[in-house]
């Protein structure tokens, strides 16, 4: 095509093949779009296009990519919210001729196989070295390697035990992924072979019977109070996912994200009740923030 549509947050430049999504970065623009810079999206990658009415005199056109095609909605396991969807382009209502001209083009080039879900990933995902802050502690990434070091102010008793973990990249299988802007977000690393290590479906189930939780597993780090934030650990779990991927000759998809599960020691809800009261009177936590916090806690007794 050649040609360049410019939207709110985001310019999509037209290829032969692709389309390069390049996300502005300002003050308004989600985090998690300048975390992620620029994206090329192969027209292969893709199932569908649609545009639509948006919110405040604006049109939406979406590129949907086809399920498979890309580890950062792998690893999101359907937990994007609207704003911060990358494939979704924001344009002034005044342009919708001009937005309906791309999508009609962009159908044109859809293949035969759109439809299906793809075989492999076909986008790129976010390049290592990567780290972050979680909750108990701190993750990186370097390409082949996991690491956790915990946080003495944040990891249970259980995973100071186990000790800092390192995780090669060969023995997994997968990873869950849970959104930090739900309740007690986090990342699991799912070793290679195991129940978990397993196609991921896009609603929830709950953890089985037995499971250990994400906050007792020394493969996990936990979300909370601004840790993890979704444009520091999506981009994360998406490069570890794709490089699973990459070096198993079995192709391993997502782990599905789980929501409950049995009820916690009570030990460890006091450490981490008093973990919230340090952080409270630091003043890094608001009344309003420890109050319901803490009641949440209290509730898994």
């Amino acid at each position: 095509m050649g040609d360049v549509l410019a939207g709110i947050h985001a310019t999509w430049e037209f290829d032969t093949d692709s389309v390069l999504i390049r996300f502005e970065r300002g003050i308004r623009t989600p985090r998690l779009f300048q975390s992620l810079r620029e994206r090329r999206i192969p027209y292969a990658a893709l199932s569908s296009v649609t545009l639509t009415p948006g919110k405040r005199g604006t049109v939406v056109l979406h590129a949907v990519p086809r399920p498979g095609a890309d580890p950062l909605l792998e690893a999101a396991a359907g937990q994007l919210k609207e704003g911060i969807d990358p494939y979704r382009l924001v344009l002034p209502a005044e342009r919708e001729t001009l937005a309906e001209y791309y999508a009609d083009e962009l159908r044109a080039v859809l293949l035969d196989e759109a439809a299906l879900p793809a075989e492999r990933f076909m986008v790129t995902a976010p390049e290592a070295p990567m780290h972050f802050k979680a909750y108990d502690g701190r993750a990186g990434f370097d390409g082949t390697l996991v690491s956790f070091r915990w946080f003495w102010t944040g990891a249970s008793s259980a995973k100071w035990k186990a000790g800092d973990q390192t995780f090669p990249v060969a023995e997994l299988g997968g990873i869950e992924w849970r959104s930090p802007e739900a309740f007690e977000g986090y990342l699991r690393l799912v070793p290679r072979g195991t129940a978990a290590d397993s196609e991921a479906g896009p609603d929830p189930e709950p953890v089985p019977a037995g499971r250990v939780q994400p906050d007792q597993d020394p493969a996990a780090v936990i979300f909370g109070l601004g840790y993890g934030p979704v444009h520091e650990s999506l981009p994360f779990a998406a490069a570890v996912l794709e490089s699973v991927r990459r070096t198993q000759s079995v192709p391993v998809a997502t782990a599905p994200v789980p929501v409950g599960g049995p009820r916690r020691d009570p030990a460890d809800i006091a450490e981490r009740i008093r973990h919230l009261g340090d952080l409270h009177q630091a003043g890094l936590v608001t009344d309003a923030e420890y109050s319901a916090k803490k009641a949440e806690l209290l509730a898994e007794l």
